[in-house]
């Protein structure tokens, strides 16, 4: 099953690819093109200088090993507890003081078994979970690195597993999501919701609620399970899957929902943004804006980016758009983060972009090793992480 739900979905994208030639859609999805913009409509957006209005701060690099390359996974790291924990497809996990960027710990494979890591890592209740590429789930101590139990699910892991009330709840590429006992990695039930033929390549985290574990699914749904049992407790669709073709079609809820008090917000590659009351699934309100990457919360407003780089700043309370940017147009641009005044957002080439919260302006720009960043920065503690395809991380401070 396994091997043929991959097939499927990559024969899906090779007959696009064939049979839309010069297609500059399926372009922008799978890699930039480093050509400077000469006028040419399917050409990334050319960068013109910026004057720099808050002066950011490079505090420390690390390296988590051999990254991801072109698997379009869109590995990234996760912090918790003043540590940030990193995996790559080669290398491990590693774990680094998040003010200095001073390995704490590493987790080393075994090499004969191969295990490429993929999925990851995810953190809580003292575990520090991964997935591999042949649906192998491996939980550490987050406080040593050491190993506490292995287990399996039927296909590729490419997004971080979600952990709290005794669970550790793993999404996996069939539309598949197992919950493992924390303690023990044994089975205690899945869910598993039809993948559309075809999907954009990745998929993000489970997020948790009190009693609910919530998911994205690649149909344009959002789904909400019983954390007890993994029991449906409502679907609501973030985006119709509606065309004349399975291009057409596409609304993938790819980025993790973010989940403010009893309020989940939740945005889908057809470019809508949805708010939805969690415990009904009751739609607050929609939007026209959005993307398959993560939401950026910030206290008054969200901070979506949409398939063709747009990036958008949106009222909380209503998803009226206060503002947009439409100057990375083509650049593959990531999920955002929020950082201080600023929304935050990498590209394919490498650069890391601060947006005013207020208005959208440019602020600052810095780069990160020359290589694609795919996952969504991460900010904690007034830090911003960065990882980028290679596995390399960088921390950003604002001044």
């Amino acid at each position: 099953m396994k091997h043929r739900s991959m097939l499927l979905r990559t024969s899906a994208v090779l007959l696009c690819a064939a049979s839309l030639a010069g297609c500059s859609t399926v372009k922008g999805w799978f890699g930039g093109d480093k050509k400077k913009d000469d006028g040419k409509p399917n050409e990334p957006a050319e960068l013109t200088d910026i004057t720099p209005s808050v002066t950011v701060s490079k505090i420390w690099s690390a390296s988590a090993g051999k990254g991801e390359d072109r698997i379009g996974i869109r590995q990234g790291p996760v912090v918790a507890d003043g540590r940030v924990y990193a995996a790559a497809i080669e290398g491990g996990v590693h774990a680094f003081d998040l003010q200095t960027g001073k390995q704490v710990w590493e987790y080393r494979t075994d090499k004969k078994v191969n295990v490429r890591l993929s999925g990851g890592p995810g953190v809580g209740e003292g575990l520090v979970v991964v997935g591999g590429l042949d649906g192998e789930v491996i939980a550490l101590d987050a406080g040593t690195g050491e190993e506490k139990w292995k287990a399996r699910v039927p296909n590729e892991v490419i997004a971080a597993p979600a952990i709290g009330m005794n669970m550790v709840f793993v999404r996996s590429n069939d539309g598949r999501v197992t919950a493992l006992d924390a303690a023990s990695g044994e089975r205690r039930w899945f869910w598993v919701q039809e993948v559309p033929m075809l999907s954009l390549r990745g998929n993000d985290s489970p997020v948790l609620g009190p009693g609910y574990v919530f998911i994205g699914n690649d149909d344009g749904t959002v789904s909400a399970l019983s954390a007890a049992d993994g029991r449906p407790m409502w679907e609501q669709p973030v985006a119709q899957p509606e065309g004349r073709t399975e291009l057409d079609r596409m609304a993938d809820v790819d980025g993790t929902p973010v989940l403010e008090g009893t309020t989940l917000f939740a945005t889908s590659f057809k470019k809508q943004t949805l708010a939805i009351d969690a415990p009904s699934g009751r739609p607050m309100w929609s939007a026209e804006h959005g993307g398959a990457g993560r939401v950026g919360m910030a206290s008054d407003r969200l901070v979506v980016t949409d398939p063709t780089g747009a990036v958008f700043g949106l009222d909380k309370n209503s998803g009226a758009a206060l503002w947009s940017q439409p100057a990375l147009a083509r650049r593959n641009v990531t999920g955002a983060a929020v950082q201080g005044d600023y929304a935050v957002v990498a590209d394919f080439d490498g650069y890391v972009h601060w947006l005013k919260l207020d208005n959208g302006e440019f602020a600052a720009r810095e780069r990160v090793g020359g290589k694609a960043v795919k996952a969504a920065p991460v900010v904690a503690d007034g830090i911003a992480i960065v990882q980028n395809v290679n596995g390399e991380l960088t921390a950003f401070r604002l001044q």
